[in-house]
């Protein structure tokens, strides 16, 4: 077995879309009415369905789960989303773990793997 693709459950499928390529980056691959299926630079696909988002947990250590992004320089990339509007949340115990929410809760956390 591999691991195929990560659904998200949001509220509003064009608005995360939005969140998603102007803000993170990822690439649409492709729209299928209400469906929108996304890339990261690291070829893993996001699946935007519309649903209820689970119940937003307030810190990171109390969501149910999270998804983590890597990055070879944090300070770089870091900067790079605030200027494209990501308000960071804090971070995981680390200053090296910096937490964030998309629009409808999902919990996020950057880092780069070789300094973790």
């Amino acid at each position: 077995m591999r691991l195929g693709h990560i659904e998200l459950f949001v509220r509003d499928t064009h608005a995360s879309k939005a969140f998603y390529m102007d803000v993170l980056g990822f690439e649409v691959v492709a729209v299928q009415g209400v469906h929108v299926w996304l890339k990261s630079a690291s070829e893993v696909e996001i699946l935007l369905r519309p649903g209820k988002a689970a119940p937003a947990a307030d810190d990171y250590s109390a969501a149910p789960a999270a998804l983590v992004l890597y990055t070879d320089d944090l300070a770089q990339t870091a900067a790079g989303l605030r200027e494209r509007g990501l308000r960071f949340s804090g971070n995981d115990k680390s200053s090296k773990c910096l937490t964030f929410q998309d629009p409808d809760g999902h919990w996020w956390q950057l880092v780069n793997p070789r300094d973790h």
